[in-house]
């Protein structure tokens, strides 16, 4: 069987426009509370000013970093868990290209950003189960 080469998708063909931000300040709690209202798994962190950069808190780091280690969810900041500064893929970018940077760099999700803000998220379950590399 020989791999042919598929026409060009790109990462806004395949992202979800549901984005949903919360305050670096919020608890573990209230961003797990959040996320079960949003039915998401990822919430990207407001910017505390103009310089500041986006941050990125995803289930994965309220498992490892306040259920794990019995961290009290009431006393524990959103800032404390995320990631930041982000890892984005522009919206025109290839899916092989957003495969093979996610990859690299050890992420499972990422914003897409076009005309310097966030327009929508991409996870690598996406790019499989929605058909964007098979």
């Amino acid at each position: 069987m020989s791999y042919t080469k598929k026409e060009l998708i790109r990462a806004k063909e395949l992202m979800s426009t549901d984005l949903h931000f919360i305050d670096g300040m919020a608890t573990a709690a209230e961003a797990a509370e959040l996320m079960r209202l949003k039915n998401t798994d990822t919430l990207l962190v407001h910017k505390r000013n103009e310089n500041d950069a986006f941050g990125i808190v995803s289930v994965q780091d309220l498992v490892t970093k306040v259920i794990l280690p019995e961290r009290a969810p009431l006393s524990v900041n959103v800032y404390e868990l995320m990631t930041k500064p982000i890892i984005s893929v522009p919206a025109d970018m290839d899916v092989r290209y957003v495969v093979r940077l996610m990859v690299r760099v050890g992420i499972r999700r990422a914003p897409v950003e076009e005309n310097g803000a966030y327009i929508g998220m991409i996870s690598l379950s996406s790019l499989i189960l929605d058909g964007g590399l098979f």
